[in-house]
């Protein structure tokens, strides 16, 4: 007979169905659409928009992309109120950190 994943974490004690919903949670939130990290924001689209300087149509159309300049991005987070950094994986290496692909460069 299968186990049902629901039946195994409504047997757990209490602590322990805490710990594991906290990690479902982590894990879930490591991967967002720009829409979904927007809404966990509790970001509207005229909001962003206003704080980038664009209209909120522009900022739905750049939600629906799936191909965005770097830039683009970067500035989308960052009016959200977060910072992008850029990290490449292999299967036989750690986590490598890109340094200077998606960091501001200041314009004089």
């Amino acid at each position: 007979m299968a186990l049902d994943v629901e039946d195994v974490i409504a047997g757990l004690d209490p602590a322990e169905r805490r710990k594991v919903e906290e990690m479902a949670a982590e894990l879930i939130a490591e991967e967002m659409t720009l829409r979904e990290l927007r809404k966990a924001r509790e970001l509207t689209q005229a909001s962003v928009a206003r704080e980038l300087g664009i209209s909120q149509d522009a900022i739905s159309r750049l939600e629906q992309r799936s191909d965005l300049l770097l830039s683009t991005l970067r500035r989308t987070v960052e009016a959200m109120g977060g910072s992008l950094s850029l990290v490449a994986r292999f299967p036989d290496r750690p986590p490598v950190e890109l340094a200077g692909i998606a960091e501001h460069v200041a314009r004089d």
